[in-house]
């Protein structure tokens, strides 16, 4: 897979590009650099991921031996999402190949360029009795969806999510969902002003750098306390010029809005009047290229589709409350969102974010890096998905764990007087009691 990517990279940077606009710096941070990192990873490390694990056993079951030894699935289905067309394909396919399954990956039909050139080039690479690549809109995923599969692998919408799970159902097919959500940003008021500007920094860059929004851990709303939202929109509004230039809709920075259908879903979701007068930066659309301008709402009515659905866009709400602890009470009452980013040095209030919300994963002080870091798990909770992977958590995924227990045929003792009867009842329970199932089998021997 690195010899893949790194044959291809000009190649692999032109059909983001045809498809979803990405420039080639994003294109490889988000695309290329991830695929090569996992792949360099699970070659140095698959030999010490794949090995039997030794199980620790209590002294009672002397003499025995456990082992947990991971096994492939078998046969897997890959679906892939159309925002980041090559990583979230390769990706998992690369962790379900290291644990040793046959795979079959269905590209998103949704960044048809991107599709293709898998569809292409990756027979070229990988072992094609093993690994196939099948092209095709709703009806080929409705087909693939009908057959058995020892475990599927899906990174979409809630809405095809529930799909994909009622259809594994059907065979009680294992599936990991890497789904999304409103993920929100906090920002307290503990912040001098050189710690705003990086923060700023931050919050644009999670919002309109990846993918211009169209990424399941871009920030989806903003909270704040009301006597900062004036200062914080200011350095946005800054900020977005700085990245972006005077005219944010003509950056080749800035992706396209994948296709016309999400184009127009986001336009209706700014053509509620209450949420059009909200407007405080932005706004502008070019319909013709698909781009949307970086766009600052203020306060948007809390029962409007831009609050109560997922943005995926270049839409930035910005909530104010009086108490900066109220975002907590603001979350919680939410659907548990994919990633919770809080900007703040309060302690106390950390603790309460991680005690009293609930979400896929909480990043302190900056954004998006979790995705990065092969050392956590990532996933989601509730609605915004189930299941994680990334570095050993991906191998994980795509693995049955096999207990294995030995033992031999020595010691075995028989019951012989009728009192023992009684006495083993008594036995029976004090070991329950301290949990020495083992104790029981090894000096009773039960018998049926």
């Amino acid at each position: 897979m690195i010899e893949f990517v790194q044959d291809n990279e000009e190649r692999i940077f032109q059909a983001l590009d045809q498809d979803v606009g990405k420039h080639p710096v994003e294109a490889y941070r988000d695309e290329v650099g991830v695929v090569a990192k996992s792949a360099k990873l699970s070659l140095s490390c698959v030999e010490k991921w794949m090995a039997p694990r030794k199980g620790d056993l209590p002294l009672v079951f002397f003499p025995a031996s456990a082992q947990v030894m991971p096994e492939p699935f078998g046969v897997v289905l890959i679906m892939g999402s159309w925002n980041f067309p090559i990583s979230l394909s390769l990706d998992p396919l690369i962790a379900a190949i290291s644990a040793g399954n046959a795979v079959v990956l269905k590209p998103s039909e949704l960044s048809p360029t991107c599709s293709s050139f898998l569809a292409e080039n990756i027979p070229k690479y990988l072992d094609s009795k093993s690994i196939k690549v099948i092209e095709g809109g709703i009806d080929v995923c409705e087909q693939l969806l009908q057959q058995k599969w020892d475990k599927i692998f899906f990174t979409g919408s809630q809405r095809v999510g529930r799909i994909v799970m009622t259809a594994a159902a059907q065979h009680l097919t294992p599936v990991t969902l890497e789904l999304g959500g409103k993920s929100p940003a906090i920002m307290d008021s503990s912040s001098n002003p050189t710690n705003m500007k990086v923060i700023a920094k931050r919050i644009v860059g999670a919002k309109w750098g990846s993918c211009s929004g169209q990424a399941c851990i871009a920030i989806d709303y903003l909270l704040v306390e009301e006597r900062f939202a004036s200062d914080l929109i200011d350095l946005l509004a800054k900020t977005i010029k700085q990245f972006y230039g005077q005219n944010p809709i003509e950056s080749k920075s800035l992706c396209k809005i994948v296709n016309k259908n999400n184009f127009k879903r986001l336009l209706d979701l700014l053509k509620d009047p209450l949420v059009e007068a909200s407007v405080v930066y932005g706004g502008s659309v070019d319909e013709e290229k698909m781009y949307i301008e970086p766009t600052i709402l203020l306060n948007p009515p809390l029962d409007s589709q831009i609050m109560t659905e997922e943005i995926f866009g270049p839409l930035l709400p910005i909530i104010t409350l009086d108490d900066i602890y109220e975002s907590i009470d603001f979350i919680s009452s939410r659907p548990k969102p994919l990633a919770i980013y809080a900007f703040t040095r309060d302690e106390k209030f950390k603790k309460q974010i991680l005690s009293r919300t609930s979400s896929g994963s909480v990043t302190f002080n900056d954004t998006l890096l979790q995705f990065l870091c092969d050392s956590l798990p990532f996933g989601g909770v509730g609605q915004s998905g189930f299941g994680r992977y990334h570095g050993k958590y991906s191998f994980d995924t795509f693995s049955h764990e096999k207990a294995i227990l030995q033992r031999g045929f020595f010691p075995e003792l028989e019951p012989r007087y009728p009192p023992w009867n009684s006495f083993k009842l008594h036995f029976i329970k004090l070991a329950y009691a301290f949990n020495y199932i083992g104790l029981i089998l090894l000096l009773l021997g039960l018998k049926k």
